[in-house]
C-alpha cells in the first residue's frame, strides 16, 4: 500500500511519498526559487530527507498529507502535492511544490483540484484552506484555479501572506 496510488488524474499519478522520494524530495527542497516562499529550510543532505520520510506520520495519523506527483508519461516525479491537518488551527490546508523545470504546465492546478475534490468526497472536510505570500503570484493562481476565494491577510512564516478558502458544497 505504501506506493499505492491515492488518486489519478488525466495525466498525473498522486501516491504516498516514502523514503525512496528522498533524493527527489531533495533537490526540489534545496531549489531556492522552490522554497522562496515557503518558509522552510532546505534540507542538509540527502539522508535528512530520508529521515523526515522516515518519519512522516501525517497519512497514518490523519490519513491524508502531502503526495508525490507523478506525470503518468515516462513516470517523472514532479514534486508534492496535498492535504495536511493543522491541529493548532483544526483546518486542512492545501499545499504544493514542484520542480521549476514543470512550472507553467497545469501540474500544480490539476493535482490541487484533485487534492481538494479527494478532501470533500472521501473526509467530507467542511472547508480547506489554502495561504500564500502575496508575492507568490503563480500560487494564488493555482488557488483561483481551484476555486479558493481570498478570505483576508493573514501573518504566517514571518511575512505578510493571504488566507484563501473553499467551502465544501457536497455535502
Amino acid at each position: 500500500m505504501e506506493n499505492s496510488i491515492i488518486m489519478e488524474t488525466e495525466r498525473l499519478y498522486l501516491r504516498q511519498m516514502t523514503v525512496a522520494d528522498a533524493a527527489n524530495a531533495y533537490e526540489l527542497n534545496s531549489d531556492p526559487g522552490v522554497i522562496r516562499f515557503t518558509g522552510d529550510d532546505p534540507f542538509e543532505s540527502i539522508v535528512a530527507a530520508e529521515r523526515f520520510l522516515a518519519n512522516y506520520k501525517d497519512y497514518e495519523k490523519h490519513g491524508v498529507g502531502r503526495w508525490a506527483v507523478i506525470r503518468k508519461q515516462a513516470g517523472v516525479w514532479l514534486g508534492w502535492c496535498g492535504l495536511k491537518y493543522m491541529p493548532e488551527t483544526d483546518e486542512v490546508d492545501l499545499g504544493y511544490r514542484l520542480h521549476q523545470r514543470h512550472w507553467g504546465k497545469g501540474y500544480a492546478t490539476e493535482a490541487a483540484i484533485a487534492c481538494v475534490a479527494f478532501g470533500f468526497k472521501e473526509f467530507h472536510y467542511p472547508f480547506i484552506v489554502g495561504r500564500v505570500v502575496q508575492e507568490n503570484t503563480g500560487s494564488i493562481k493555482v488557488l483561483e484555479k481551484c476555486g479558493l476565494r481570498l478570505i483576508g491577510a493573514k501573518s504566517f512564516h514571518g511575512a505578510e501572506g493571504l488566507y484563501y478558502r473553499i467551502d465544501n458544497h457536497l455535502k
